[in-house]
């Protein structure tokens, strides 16, 4: 499936962001029958550290990243929000070499509030 998120190439983002979205896009976890929105006018810095690959992945995953939350306001841990993010990079077509080194950096490395909330299940 083609990418279905418009993004906007920023310059000179006083905060540091490269896109801006130009269309709310909305993703249905079909593993785990959950949404994720990336909202009109949200900003990224893209694939954080990697290269900007075609894909919805890393917008959606920055979003959980950013909030915790799916959009119903469900909390979940680090590990499930790098599973979405391998599922969209399979999605998108994206090699199953290339999305598990991205499954495990972000694994790793990333997280933000989802890593707050537990890396491989939720603390609560």
């Amino acid at each position: 499936m083609a990418p279905q998120i418009r993004w906007e190439k920023l310059w000179n983002d006083p905060d540091g962001f490269k896109y801006k979205a130009l269309n709310a896009v909305r993703y249905r976890s079909p593993r785990f029958n959950q949404y994720v929105t990336v909202p009109k006018g949200y900003k990224s810095d893209g694939a954080t550290g990697a290269v900007d690959l075609e894909t919805d992945a890393w917008g959606f995953h920055d979003v959980l990243c950013d909030r915790g939350t799916w959009d119903d306001g469900a909390e979940l841990s680090n590990f499930t929000a790098s599973i979405v993010l391998f599922d969209v990079l399979r999605r998108d077509g994206i090699s199953l070499r290339r999305s598990l080194g991205w499954l495990f950096m972000t694994l790793w490395k990333g997280g933000g509030k989802c890593r707050e909330n537990g890396l491989w299940k939720l603390k609560k």
